[in-house]
């Protein structure tokens, strides 16, 4: 039952990301804070990275944790740059930017370290 609630919560989120990435809008207000953009694709990446890794966790007890963490976090790292380049390709409102790969690199950097310092020795069910 958990790893299909983490399955879905994982396609969800990335269709979330994909959403958010390629649609575009007129107005999206930021707030004053610098970079508003680059937290955010920090953060849609920290959380694909974070259910990515419940879910691949949660298949089967013969799934290693760093296996489930190396290929989480590089699903997250190839989907972000996948986004980058249909942003530059396939829309005229978005383009791509090496910026946001690295904010994208550095959400999915998080969530491992996170990952590694919280819930490495305990048992994901």
């Amino acid at each position: 039952m958990r790893k299909q609630l983490y399955f879905w919560a994982a396609f969800l989120w990335t269709g979330i990301i994909a959403f958010f990435c390629l649609a575009k809008f007129n107005s999206v207000p930021m707030g004053n804070v610098s970079n508003m953009d680059k937290i955010v694709h920090a953060f849609f990446h920290f959380v694909l990275t974070f259910l990515c890794f419940l879910y691949l966790k949660s298949r089967a007890n013969t799934v290693s944790t760093i296996k489930s963490i190396v290929v989480s976090f590089m699903f997250s790292v190839f989907f972000g740059i996948g986004i980058e380049i249909a942003q530059e390709l396939l829309t005229t409102s978005r383009h791509a930017e090496v910026f946001d790969v690295l904010a994208n690199v550095s959400g999915a950097t998080l969530a491992v370290a996170l990952i590694f310092l919280f819930g490495l020795n305990t048992k994901i069910k």
